[in-house]
């Protein structure tokens, strides 16, 4: 799911390519990607799209009148900028928002379509979207600490609750609790002062070296390559290879749908993590530290 390097990414490319346009019009190719009836499609036709915003994970065009379109990519939406009135792809596409100078793509890469279109009229609109979470980059380290300590949930959990964090998901808390040498199972009552200052720094830092790095390879085109597993990451997406401080194997543990990667010698003191499904799988074989399980392996 795009977090918020990747839609800063989008944004700051939909102000080059779009701002300050006229929206011709929205062609649909799924009716189910639009969830809203009032105002009617076609009363955003010709209205000028006179900024973009980010709400949490989600990207508002701001049009004339106070009229919004609100998108949540979900999962596995993205944008991508075309020749003008570019048809869209058969399978995966859901929406095209046609401008003079282009189109705007709006695909989706799998058959459950969680992404999503809302018109909104008036800002009061808007709060319906807005999940009350602060923003890691503009609060400081007391604001971030009383975010935290809202609820007892385990780090991984607090960093990608919308409630308490906007706009950080699955991959770039990885990053975040790696940086800050911490658990993702760490109970976020159980932090220390200096633990909370070290994860409000951790946050910041990899937020905005990611950034930096998406508007570096983006350069003044469109960013076509927006994805949760990037070769430059610490853990996400690693796991098995060497973490790159400490050489350590890369640890996952899997739940719902999600799944948290780290390294066990920088964020656990060695302890390997396990879920429920590796528990009952194992059982009392399971290595439970880095040591065992490098003898394991004959290492």
């Amino acid at each position: 799911m795009p977090e918020l390097p990747d839609i800063v990414a989008y944004l700051e490319a939909l102000e080059r390519f779009a701002v300050g346009q006229r929206l011709e019009r929205i062609r649909l190719a799924s009716p189910f990607v639009l969830r809203t009836a009032d105002p009617p499609l076609g009363e955003v036709f010709g209205k000028t799209l006179r900024a973009v915003r980010r709400l949490g994970k989600r990207i508002v065009f701001v049009l004339d009148e106070e009229l919004f379109v609100v998108v949540h990519l979900m999962i596995a939406g993205r944008f991508h900028w075309k020749a003008a009135d570019a048809k869209m792809p058969g399978k995966v596409g859901l929406a095209a928002f046609d401008f003079r100078s282009g189109t705007l793509l709006l695909t989706e890469a799998s058959t459950k379509q969680r992404a999503s279109i809302h018109l909104v009229r008036g800002e009061h609109g808007l709060e319906t979207f807005t999940s009350g979470g602060i923003e890691p980059l503009e609060a400081d380290a007391a604001a971030f600490g009383e975010a935290l300590a809202r609820e007892n949930h385990t780090l991984k959990r607090a960093l990608t609750d919308p409630g308490l964090f906007s706009g950080i998901g699955n991959a770039y808390s990885d990053e975040i609790l790696h940086r800050a040498r911490l658990s993702p199972l760490k109970l976020t009552t159980t932090l220390s002062n200096g633990e909370i200052e070290r994860l409000h720094q951790a946050t910041r830092a990899t937020l905005t070296e990611w950034i930096e790095r998406l508007r570096a390879a983006t350069g003044d085109g469109f960013p076509e390559r927006v994805t949760a597993f990037r070769e430059e990451m610490a853990v996400h997406g690693r796991y098995g290879r060497s973490c790159p401080v400490c050489g350590t194997p890369v640890q996952r543990i899997v739940y719902a749908e999600n799944e948290a990667n780290y390294c066990p010698t920088c964020q656990t003191g060695g302890r390997l993590l396990a879920d429920r499904a590796l528990s009952r799988l194992l059982g009392s074989g399971r290595p439970k530290t880095v040591k065992e399980l490098k003898q394991r392996r004959g290492r």
